[in-house]
């Protein structure tokens, strides 16, 4: 209960006293965005080390020089845990926004982080608005920041490696013409919620895949790219379990 406690009191330390750093950096942004862009991944990248660090998480990282550094992709990852997000948002090398459920914009302080971060927020009753959020991560994409989307559309409380994926979550490669990068998390249900209040350390494993290059595959793969992309997510899943 200790992990629990410090890791928590750390975040809200965190948000009030990065206040001051927000106005800095919404200031830096006026006149250099990217500098403000890659100022707020370096420090919510080193909270959320530290976060790890007092959870006492330890990482095996596989294949993350498959990731390319010279343009924007699309991740897609798998999503057991809350702390999918803490582990693997440090790693990425270049500005990259998450897309989260809108309801975590009602968290003050955090949701400015979020905002700064270039991420999205998906309201899952409006479908208008779903498409809107889609139409905006392409344009992100396009204007060289990368998108971190979880297809299952929410956490796999299953015995399954993978929940079912939502093609629509794929368009964002399809229209931007990016490489898409599925990332595969192993144990992290093992920090939190398998005995959930409580954190306990755990090893968790994190697998980058090969980039996928839509205009390599066949049209019937491009078709059905959610499905191809599982296959490949869910063979890594059961490798490294």
């Amino acid at each position: 209960m200790i992990r629990t406690i410090l890791a928590f009191l750390f975040v809200a330390i965190f948000l009030i006293l990065s206040l001051p750093i927000q106005l800095v950096l919404l200031i830096i942004g006026k006149f250099n965005p990217m500098i403000k862009k890659r100022a707020s991944l370096a420090i919510v990248g080193w909270a959320f080390n530290v976060v790890s660090f007092i959870s006492g998480v330890k990482r095996t990282v596989i294949g993350e020089e498959n990731v390319p550094k010279d343009t924007a992709v699309l991740y897609v990852g798998n999503h057991r845990s809350i702390f999918d997000i803490v582990l693997c948002y440090p790693r990425v090398p270049n500005p990259t926004g998450f897309i989260a459920k809108k309801e975590v914009l009602k968290v003050p302080l955090l949701n400015i982080w979020m905002i700064y971060l270039d991420c999205l927020f998906l309201d899952r009753k409006d479908l208008r608005k779903g498409m809107e959020m889609i139409l905006t991560a392409i344009d992100k994409v396009k204007n060289g920041i990368s998108i971190f989307i979880y297809p299952e559309g929410t956490r796999n409380k299953t015995d399954e490696p993978l929940g079912e994926f939502h093609k629509g979550s794929f368009k964002i490669a399809q229209k931007a013409g990016c490489p898409i990068v599925p990332v595969v998390v192993n144990h992290s249900r093992d920090i939190l919620e398998a005995h959930f209040p409580s954190i306990k350390s755990a090893h968790v494993t994190i697998e980058y895949c090969k980039p996928i290059y839509l205009n390599e595959l066949s049209k019937e793969d491009q078709k059905n790219i959610d499905q191809y992309v599982k296959k490949i997510m869910e063979e890594v899943y059961v490798r490294n379990d």
